[in-house]
Order: C-alpha cells, then structure tokens, then sequence
C-alpha cells in the first residue's frame, strides 16, 4: 500500500476527529480554523474559534463588520497581520465571489492571507481537491520518512518537498483526500512530534528513513541559530477614576489595529512623557519589567503606573493621528488588548492600586509583578 493510501486508513482509525471545525463541509470554517492554527496550537485556537464563528457565523457577517469589532476576537492570539487578513479576504470574497469561496487551491491562493498550504487545505476539506499540503508538521514527517537533508525553510529544500508531497498523492488514484491531509497533520501533531516521536504508533515507520537510521533528533535538519534581537521600551499605565488611558496602534507594524498603552523611551522620564500627553502625574510606581516574545525579537518592557487626578483633553494625541481614549475598567473585556497588556492590566486591578478598583470579568496575572508600594512612597 502507497504512503498516502496508509495516513489516510491511519486517520480513519486512529486521527482526530472531534475538533469544532471538522464535519460537514463548509469552506468559511475550514478557512477559518486553518488561519488560526498557523503558528498556533490546537488547544489554544478551540476557545478563539469558537468565540469567533458565534460572533461571526458566515463570511458574510465577517465581511460586514468593521475592523474594530474583529479585533477584540482575535486578541490573544497574536499574528496580528492574520486578523487584518482574514477580514480583507472575507471582504474579498463577499465582493469578488459572491459571498462563495472560490473550488480551486489555485484561485484560493489569490485571496489576501492564504498560502499555496492553506489553499490547498481548504480545497481538499471543502471540496476534495487533490491538492497536497505542506505545512511545518508535514515538513517534518517528510524530512523523516523520505530522508530530505537540509533546512526545510530554505527554497531548494521546499521544493523538493513540494515535489514529494504532489508524487504522494498523484501515486494514489482513489484516495480520500480529506481524510489523508487530515492525516498528514494529526500525524505531525500527535506521532511525528519534533522531540520524542512516537515511532511505534506510526503508520509509515517501516518505510521511514530516519527511523531506519536513528536519526530522528536529526531530521528535519535545524535552522542556523541566530541571536534574538532585543528592544526595548516603556509603557504608561495612565489612571483616573478607574479608567485606562489607551492608545490605538497603527494598521501596520506589531499589535497592528489594537489597543495597547502609551510607550516612550525605556531610558526616559515616564512623568515627562505623561506630562507629554497633557496629564500632570498626582502619584506614580515602578512596576516589575516583564518580556514578551515576538517572531524576530524580544521586547523588554518597563511599565510605570501613573494616577492622574485630573486629566487633560487628549487634544494632543489626536492632532498626531493617534486614536486615543480612556477606557473604562467594564470596557476592558471586551477590548481588543495585547496579551501582555492585558495581563498587565489584569494584574493591577486585582492589586487594587489606589482610585484603581476591581473589573469585571478580568483575572488576575499577579506573576508578571514583583512586589510595589500600594500607598508608600512615590519613586
């Protein structure tokens, strides 16, 4: 029996098949749930996904939304450029194809956001197509059982990866492709796996190489490590009477669309930069720096909580460009945050610093903070 013929007997037995987006076939949830896994695990997409369809059911409503209402639902997953995507191509759809996603792996790829793996994964879902995927975990089962030497990342090497993945399925006339791709990932995710692979569950291990050779921990080959950037930054948490003082970010860059804190120079004076923004500072604390960890870098943040007791118009913000507006605790939940700033957020109203009272609906993070004054001293 050929390699794909097998995955997808294997899948039929021994594959997932209890996750939300899979049964009947519908193109918007099979695209939607193949966006939110990029780069992103199974079990932190099941609670984003679902969320997200009973806000937005079908391509239509997505497209009908504005920008703001989306991101909030995406908050937390990060990728941000995905959100911003995933909404331009529901738009796309909605105006281009009529509201039906285009049958063709080819003509999917032409949508904003969608990968020639993910068109190909939709197509095969949604309409049986044979189109073969490619995605990080097939990678891996290919760079194992067929031996593929080299940094799968590199052009060359995807290429000829590519050739095997369209060799796979042209040598199996009658397979099921749904179940085989669907194979190929719950193999890469669950047997396949890059630390301890589970050879003896596998259903393609007497014709693997690496396993043949021992060379599991070797294959696929690594990336050459290079050393991660690091920035850095400060951020104000402006307060009065219970409200947050946000700003929203540009469309483009990181956090792209959401709403996050006012930053300035992490060297800088964080009373000079709220007195920039038009408030005078009434009481101030240093609170822990934390990390967060991007795709090309580090960002080392130096958070600074400032109450104001009585704010300025934000004329200033606003002549810049800059959507600026304060926020109510209530609002909080329902904000399309940055991970680490709501955490943040979080942890300060479960601190309960001064004029800072409780929210609804947030909980509290109080490891990211090491221990300040709640009435002490000012800094």
């Amino acid at each position: 029996m050929d390699f794909a013929t097998r995955i997808a007997a294997w899948q039929a037995l021994h594959g997932r098949h209890g996750l939300p987006w899979q049964g009947p076939a519908d193109p918007y949830r099979t695209w939607l749930s193949e966006i939110m896994l990029q780069q992103t695990q199974v079990s932190t997409v099941i609670p984003y996904y679902q969320r997200f369809l009973e806000r937005f059911p079908d391509v239509a409503a997505l497209a009908a939304a504005s920008q703001e209402e989306v991101m909030p639902y995406w908050a937390g997953l990060g990728y941000y450029a995905r959100a911003r995507n995933l909404h331009r191509c529901a738009q796309q759809v909605v105006s281009d194809w009529g509201g039906r996603f285009p049958a063709t792996a080819e003509q999917i790829a032409t949508l904003p956001g969608i990968g020639r793996s993910t068109a190909a994964a939709i197509a095969a879902f949604s309409y049986g197509e044979r189109s073969p995927i490619l995605d990080g975990n097939v990678k891996r089962v290919f760079a194992r059982h067929f031996g593929v030497e080299g940094d799968p990342t590199r052009r060359e090497v995807e290429q000829r990866m590519w050739a095997l993945a369209d060799a796979q399925v042209a040598a199996a006339p009658q397979l099921d492709m749904r179940a085989y791709t669907q194979g190929l990932m719950d193999l890469g995710a669950t047997v396949c796996t890059r630390g301890k692979p589970a050879c003896e569950r596998c259903p393609v291990a007497d014709t693997c190489v690496a396993r043949r050779e021992g060379r599991q921990q070797e294959l696929p080959s690594p990336k050459a490590r290079k050393t991660v950037p690091q920035r850095q930054t400060g951020m104000l948490v402006l307060q009065h009477a219970g409200s947050v003082l946000l700003q929203q970010r540009p469309q483009s860059g990181i956090w792209g669309g959401l709403w996050s804190l006012p930053e300035f120079a992490a060297e800088g004076d964080p009373l000079d930069a709220a007195r920039l923004l038009g408030h005078e500072p009434a009481a101030h604390y240093r609170l822990a720096d934390f990390s967060h960890t991007f795709t090309h870098y580090k960002l080392n943040i130096s958070p600074w909580y400032v109450h104001v007791q009585a704010p300025a118009a934000l004329r200033d913000a606003a002549a810049e460009g800059v959507a600026t507006r304060w926020m109510a605790a209530a609002e909080l939940p329902s904000t399309a945050l940055p991970a680490p700033v709501k955490k943040l957020l979080e942890g300060l109203f479960e601190a309960g610093l001064p004029g800072m009272p409780a929210a609804d609906g947030l909980q509290a993070s109080p490891s990211l903070f090491a221990p300040f004054p709640r009435h002490g001293a000012r800094t």
